[in-house]
């Protein structure tokens, strides 16, 4: 027989909502374990109660070693992790690879072009040149101060993860 639907939302009674927390809170551990046992993954689990108690599961020998590990893939492996980050950044590096190809192809009629320019054109080209030159190194301070902001805020997460253990 299979069991009827409930909706999700708050337990209002104090008494059946420790209940339930405590009934879910086991099977999603044994779901955890299964899932280390029958995959050969690696799992970790928190879980804080609405007290602030913390339960923990892990596969592995200790907690402190799997937050490491995440830490590692998180900090010093940025580019294993795909993001909606990582994504922008390859866009963007197709995005270069077509304007280099322009400007292979721009330098080679450039080449036949600028013995004919007069001083004057020389000088309006080089202050355009210098000015788009300006437009795309500002917008490569903007990404790696947004990259940096990003950093910091995983490295603050992760050391209130550490000082928690």
């Amino acid at each position: 027989m299979a069991q009827k639907k409930i909706e999700i939302k708050r337990i209002a009674n104090s008494s059946a909502r420790q209940l339930t927390f405590s009934k879910r809170r086991r099977g999603l551990f044994k779901k955890a374990r299964e899932l280390s046992i029958l995959c050969e993954a690696d799992v970790a689990l928190l879980v804080f109660s609405s007290t602030g108690k913390l339960y923990e599961y892990s596969s592995s020998s200790s907690m402190k070693e799997m937050l490491n590990k995440y830490m590692d893939k998180c900090i010093l492996y940025p580019n294993t992790i795909q993001n909606d980050g990582q994504r922008t950044l390859e866009l963007k590096s197709e995005d270069l690879k077509g304007v280099k190809q322009q400007c292979q192809d721009s330098t080679q009629n450039a080449r036949e072009d600028l013995t004919a320019l007069s001083l004057k054109d020389s000088q309006q080209l080089e202050e355009q040149l210098e000015i788009r030159l300006d437009h795309i190194r500002s917008q490569k301070v903007e990404q790696l101060a947004k990259e940096i902001n990003e950093l910091q805020e995983k490295v603050y997460f992760n050391s209130r993860i550490i000082s928690y253990f």
